[in-house]
């Protein structure tokens, strides 16, 4: 019987982008029903041993050759907004299939294709401008004069993406429905993110590994830090704890900004000994830190569609857990997360539930516990693979979709750097906890960046991609695109 083969592309550690975790942790179990081939971009290296272990892997460049010379019952390519996805989407192009977008919007990663890869900005402006009209030219002056606002937010430029597509796959049903306004046509399917659970672990064994003190009240954040993930009103929060007598800690998890002065807010708050800024952490640290906390807050607006994989672990972890009341964030089911909502009363909220899940032991245990059942009935990796099979089958007319192999080619987790509290900046400069220094990391400044001082401009012109969440160590890669720029309007 013919074993359907599939064209996976994707990035893989060490890109950085969280859909590398996200794949490496879907890849074994989308193995059971498919030979799978991985394509990476030209010259990466695969750091999981067990991706070269099991998988063919071969460079995006071989794709149209690879498509030539055997059959391929599948191609899938995953689109985020980021630079990790350029081959990606220069390959989508050229050779229609389908598309996992992870991200409804993808403007910061259009106008960085714009500038570094297709060497000319004009070709953003131009798009804005037939795209959306006299708002989108007005926006993509904006952009290039480097005045960020959330705005940006409201141009997806995602339909060049989906007009390319022989079929969509997404997370939630908020991008589904946007998606279907754009192209109504395009078969597409919305298959439930998958994580790992992680193993249990003791919040007081994992309080004296971190050597946190056992009776605090600790409220903790993970993922990329920036200015939209609501740090302000959730500091706020803190102060009023504090006031109110509780021993409050509160430790963020993950790499910060380098155009969001949070160090600055932290002390103008009073919260300096109060709050602890980890950076970047290994994936066993970062388990750690789940277990530790009381309450964890995931925060988010505006939102650009995405389907937080951060957040579905704290929620398979049994955390108590806050988020916004936006976007996909908004279909978890109710007594599974404490939704907050984003207007006037947002502040109040945050620090209603904190009060509550606090106060009442019994409450906070029983969010927990909905949302971990939540996670492992709705979010398994063998949910997501079927899910993906099913739709491939479909699209692709599979004779019959069966497993070619009873179990899983991998153990999924336990990578390192896997679900670290970096986001999508993992690998790039670490922060000490506080923040008080940084230390370069792996990504650092490309030859010859740091020989001159960085314009306004340049500066600036980064913060529009390192704001969607890329890490630090994305620097060169950020400050190209920004000399690219700068270049053309001169």
């Amino acid at each position: 019987m013919h074993i359907p083969r599939i064209a996976y592309c994707s990035p893989v550690n060490p890109a950085p982008s969280g859909i590398s975790d996200y794949s490496e942790e879907l890849l074994p179990y989308l193995g059971q029903y498919a030979e799978i081939t991985l394509f990476v971009e030209d010259g990466l290296k695969p750091t999981n041993p067990h991706v070269a272990a099991h998988l063919e892997v071969l460079p995006l460049r071989r794709l149209p050759r690879e498509l030539r010379r055997r059959r391929y019952d599948g191609l899938v390519y995953h689109m985020g907004n980021s630079p990790a996805h350029a081959g990606i989407w220069r390959a989508a192009q050229r050779m229609p299939g389908v598309v996992v977008l992870h991200d409804l919007v993808l403007h910061h990663f259009m106008l960085w294709y714009a500038a570094n890869v297709q060497h000319d900005v004009q070709i953003y402006v131009r798009d804005m401008a037939e795209r959306y009209g006299e708002p989108g030219a007005h926006m993509a002056q904006m952009m290039i004069r480097s005045r960020f606002t959330d705005a940006a937010f409201d141009f997806s430029c995602c339909e060049p993406v989906l007009a390319s597509a022989r079929g969509l796959i997404v997370h939630s049903r908020y991008v589904a429905e946007r998606a279907a306004i754009i192209r109504p046509d395009l078969p597409s399917a919305v298959v439930p993110m998958g994580v790992p659970l992680p193993d249990p672990l003791a919040r007081e064994v994992a309080r004296a590994r971190l050597g946190l003190p056992a009776d605090a009240a600790i409220l903790a954040s993970f993922g990329h830090i920036n200015a939209w993930k609501r740090l302000e009103p959730a500091l706020r929060a803190m102060r009023h704890l504090r006031d109110a007598g509780h021993d409050a800690r509160y430790i963020l998890v993950g790499s910060v900004s380098p155009n969001y002065d949070l160090v600055g807010l932290i002390g103008r708050m009073g919260l300096t000994e109060s709050v602890t800024i980890t950076g970047y952490v290994p994936r066993e640290q970062f388990e750690d830190y789940v277990a530790a906390a009381d309450i964890c807050l995931n925060l988010r607006y505006p939102t650009g569609g995405e389907t937080s994989a951060s957040l579905l672990r704290l929620l398979g972890a049994g955390r108590p857990t806050l988020v916004s009341a936006v976007g996909s964030f908004a279909e978890l089911p109710a007594g599974v997360a404490a939704q907050v909502d984003t207007d006037s009363s947002e502040g109040e909220l945050i620090l209603s539930y904190c009060r509550l899940l606090l106060e009442r032991p019994d409450v906070a245990a029983a969010l927990g516990e909905r949302a971990k059942a939540f996670v492992a009935a709705e979010h398994s990796l063998n949910t997501a693979a079927l899910g993906y099979a099913r739709f491939l089958a479909r699209l692709y007319g599979w004779p019959v979709l069966r497993k070619v192999h009873e179990e899983p080619l991998w153990e999924a987790g336990g990578r390192g750097r896997g679900a670290g509290g970096g986001g999508r900046g993992a690998g790039g400069r670490r922060q000490e906890a506080g923040g008080r220094r940084q230390e370069a990391g792996d990504g650092g400044q490309e030859a010859g960046a740091e020989d001159r001082p960085p314009s306004p401009l340049i500066m600036a012109a980064g913060r529009a991609i390192t704001e969607i969440g890329l890490g630090e160590g994305d620097a060169g890669l950020l400050q190209t695109v920004a000399e690219r720029i700068a270049e053309m309007r001169n």
